[in-house]
């Protein structure tokens, strides 16, 4: 592709990335076969290839518009393309560039700016997420039945195990909505490792990974959470802990990518590099480990895996978890279209609400045509989006390998 961008932005180390990444586009296409907004809508700016165009005119010289705010914001970012494009076209990271770039010259109806600034400061710490639930519970029988559907229930975490002096010893993140919605993930997780000789430690002052306020028009907001994790971390790491664990895939994706995102600050980027490579989803794990100690919990359940589109297409780990479930004794039903995403995409379920619906619709389908006994998946968003309208119960995967799993039924 011939660029031609304004000399402003080619004198920043974004806009000259950006221009790589625009030449390496050859028109092919084959992008918009896998992408969810453009099968659903069929207008090729509600494509990768479209939204690459509009980018490109912006970074050219075009005013940004609305319109093309609008199509930027439809996409789900689940990057299914780029498993697609034959030329390596690094879509995500233009795309976070272009939200940039239009987000400086549109201004948003005071609505969506109030809706934006509110989803980050509610949802960016563990303690708001439950309080805000405990009120959602509350209101639960007076809401309309597909929001009060969304109001995940209660659910105790269990005792923590009794881990200290072990062999290896890994960081976990603790994070936000996982940590109020569903604090079972992080606990199952612990006793998982632990029975595998692994020590999982907190850090508090983490916090949330920033992958909330970076994808919600706040990407200084989102790399001061960046700083604020690395800082938490750094002394267990100077210690000599072998990896972050992450136990939600979104959030893995977003540790995984700390050194790109960080790259031009000088007082973190050697940092971020080392953190973004000691990520890890817990599949990568638990793949090369000896599972012998967590029995065969399995026993032959039917289960359908949702694996997220972070998992899928950008931590590149298609298949891990399966695997592992068959280790353990799961019976993985066929799930068609699995390269699909289920309309959550962090906070898109509530931004872009009838896209939303449709994919999940379409998920749903998928999941249960091979009639399992209950659903799993890797990430927190999917997690509370599957449940909201599955007619079997929906966990993180990690739940089926502690020894007390969920009952196979739904909760509400």
């Amino acid at each position: 592709m011939r660029t031609d961008l304004l000399p402003e932005l080619l004198d920043t180390a974004a806009g000259r990335e950006a221009d790589a990444i625009l030449r390496a586009c050859v028109h092919c296409g084959f992008c918009t076969a896998t992408c969810p907004t453009y099968q659903l809508l069929g207008d090729e700016l509600d494509g990768p290839r479209g939204r690459i165009y509009q980018i490109k005119r912006v970074m050219e010289g075009a005013p940004a518009t609305a319109v093309v705010q609008r199509h930027l914001d439809r996409c789900l970012g689940c990057r299914a393309c780029e498993r697609t494009c034959p030329s390596g076209v690094r879509y995500a990271r233009l795309a976070e560039i272009g939200r940039g770039l239009v987000a400086a010259q549109v201004r948003r109806p005071w609505h969506q700016r109030l809706l934006r600034r509110a989803l980050v400061l509610g949802l960016s710490g563990a303690g708001r997420v439950r309080a805000l639930l405990a009120l959602g519970r509350l209101a639960r029988p007076l809401l309309p039945a597909r929001l009060a559907a969304r109001i995940p229930s209660r659910v105790a975490p269990g005792a923590a195990p009794t881990a200290r002096g072990l062999e290896r010893r890994m960081l976990v993140l603790e994070g936000c909505v996982q940590g109020g919605a569903t604090p079972r993930t992080n606990a199952a997780a612990a006793r998982v490792f632990a029975r595998l000789g692994i020590e999982l430690v907190g850090a508090p002052a983490a916090g949330c990974c920033g992958a909330l306020a970076y994808h919600l028009d706040d990407q200084a907001g989102g790399r001061a959470r960046m700083r604020q994790a690395i800082d938490a971390w750094w002394p267990e790491i100077e210690s000599g802990c072998e990896a972050i664990l992450v136990t939600a895939s979104g959030c893995a994706s977003m540790v995984r990518e700390y050194g790109e995102v960080l790259a031009d600050d000088p007082d973190y980027a050697e940092r971020a590099a080392r953190v973004a490579a000691l990520a890890r989803d817990p599949a990568e794990v638990l793949a090369v480990a000896d599972l012998t100690p967590l029995g065969r919990p399995g026993a032959g359940r039917r289960l359908a895996y949702h694996a997220p589109c972070s998992q899928q297409h950008v931590l590149r780990l298609d298949g891990v978890v399966e695997g592992v479930l068959e280790r353990l004794g799961f019976t993985l039903v066929p799930v068609p279209d699995a390269h699909l995403c289920c309309g959550s995409a962090g906070t898109y379920s509530i931004t872009q609400p009838a896209l939303s619906r449709r994919l999940l619709e379409n998920k749903l389908g998928a999941l249960e045509s091979g009639r399992p006994a209950l659903i799993a998946t890797a990430n927190v968003g999917c997690q509370l989006q599957l449940a909201a309208g599955a007619s079997v119960a929906v966990v993180h995967w990690l739940e089926l390998l502690d020894p007390a799993p969920p009952e196979e039924a739904p909760e509400r």
